[in-house]
């Protein structure tokens, strides 16, 4: 029983379907040919709005070369001290902005707030020689503890960092995931909320290896052709990735496989809680964090239940926990089946006797 991550699942049929397609025949290389134009339009219906995009095959690129774009090197970029981009790039929006600074900011849930992010701008003195300069502010929709921005709070902080003209950058690995969540339009949470650039994932919701990086403001992306040639990923079969992303985003798919994931997420989050194991964040999106005790862990791993133990450094200050204890992250993908999240289901039920 595989709840690792969203990442160890393969692509969806109609993701292999538009693969197998595009490799028939010959195309233009290094993103000029049919699917990628017909992908870049695609993504301004959807967004409703005028973008400029770049596909990329990694997360790690398509925020890398985004807070790059955003952020010059004597700059810093705001965000959650254990945000992805902080965390878990080995440092490449470093490198790749030759050296710009990430300052972490406390927040439950990986989310960060207005008042954090006065103080730090406060700190951080407009035009002083000897502190870098803050020019960027990057979330995480959803978080890396599966919480959702809404468009109130993700408008607050673009209102908070206004004043000192930060650009923002949302991490959208898992958006569509949130998307759905919210029920709300994709403009309404990005453009309109105060988004200046989005990662948009692919790789977790279906594609093999496709993502996006789209700025709302097109001029603004005048250097991010060189930057990812110079990265690596100006693919000369960039069909390939434009492919997947239209066999994701056709009819719909791709907000399909978001709501299955999150309806597996809800099914266990709801009987985790019917058998009084408690949840460290509530499930918002495709990701259930439950509190393990450590007769738990051990039953789970006896059963051959696949988890990451996850970090507490973001729970509430009102829940407690114990020694022993520890947080358990379950991801649910697209393609989780309904017989597998029961069948963990009972082995929860069956440790708690």
């Amino acid at each position: 029983m595989n709840f690792f991550s969203d990442n160890t699942a393969g692509a969806s049929a109609p993701v292999m379907a538009a693969l197998a397609a595009a490799n028939d025949g010959t195309a233009t290389a290094y993103g000029t040919d049919a699917w990628t134009g017909r992908v870049e339009r695609l993504f301004a219906e959807i967004f409703e709005h005028q973008v400029a995009v770049f596909l990329v095959t990694s997360g790690t690129a398509a925020n890398s070369l985004a807070l790059a774009s955003i952020t010059r090197p004597w700059g810093a970029v705001l965000t959650h001290e254990e945000s992805h981009v902080a965390d878990d790039e080995c440092g490449a929006p470093e490198f790749f902005s030759d050296g710009a600074k990430l300052v972490g900011l406390p927040g439950a849930g990986n989310k960060i707030s207005p008042g954090p992010v006065t103080q730090t701008l406060a700190r951080m003195r407009e035009g002083a020689l000897h502190q870098v300069q803050p020019q960027a502010i990057s979330i995480t929709q959803a978080t890396e503890c599966g919480q959702i921005y809404t468009q109130a709070e993700v408008r607050a902080l673009k209102d908070a960092v206004a004043p000192r003209g930060l650009t923002m950058h949302m991490d959208g690995a898992r958006f569509t995931n949130a998307l759905v969540a919210l029920g709300c339009s994709p403009a309404a949470i990005t453009w309109q909320a105060g988004v200046d650039v989005l990662t948009f994932g692919g790789t977790k919701n279906g594609a093999w290896a496709a993502e996006a990086v789209i700025f709302f403001q097109p001029e603004a992306a005048a250097e991010m052709k060189w930057r990812r040639k110079r990265a690596g990923h100006t693919l000369s079969k960039g069909r390939l990735i434009g492919a997947q992303f239209e066999g994701l985003l056709g009819g719909g798919h791709w907000l399909e496989l978001a709501r299955h994931a999150n309806a597996m997420a809800k099914r266990l989050a709801d009987a985790l809680i019917a058998l009084d194991i408690p949840l460290a964040w509530p499930c918002q999106v495709n990701q259930v964090f439950p509190i393990l005790s450590a007769e738990l862990q051990t039953k789970l791993k006896a059963a051959g239940v696949g988890y990451l133990p996850w970090s507490q450094t973001a729970l509430p200050k009102d829940i407690p926990f114990a020694e022993g204890e520890t947080i358990g992250r379950f991801v649910m993908a697209f393609s989780t089946r309904e017989a597998d999240v029961e069948r963990l289901i009972n082995v929860f039920a069956a440790a708690k006797g």
